[in-house]
């Protein structure tokens, strides 16, 4: 117990001082030219009209955040190998990566993954 106070006392303490140290040297901007400038999506943010939008650019972040968290996934699977019964967890494991890949050739079929845009 004393041991979990020190870590959670230690921790706070930390966090503390980057929050400190990050308050004392960032700069106090704001407004500036690249934050009123259009980021990743594309469109200009001071503008009054809406222009025509790529859905291919929401369907490329969709797939990439499917996949991210089939990734996210597979993790805990690989830390629970030492405690688990080896033929469930390769079963399992198995069945799991081959939906991932599945559904990657289908995306790849459909041809979502193609880059001419």
């Amino acid at each position: 117990m004393i041991q979990l106070m020190f870590f959670v006392t230690t921790v706070v303490l930390v966090m503390g001082l980057v929050l400190g140290v990050s308050l004392v040297l960032s700069k106090k901007v704001k407004m500036n030219r690249e934050k009123s400038s259009p980021f990743e999506c594309g469109f200009d943010s001071n503008s009054d009209y809406r222009l025509p939008f790529s859905l291919r650019f929401f369907l490329i972040t969709i797939i990439f955040l499917i996949f991210d968290v089939e990734i996210a996934l597979l993790l805990p699977a690989i830390y629970s190998f030492p405690k688990s019964v080896l033929s469930y967890w390769v079963v399992i494991f198995m069945v799991f990566v081959l939906v991932l890949v599945g559904g990657l050739f289908h995306e790849w079929r459909q041809g979502a993954l193609n880059w001419a845009f």
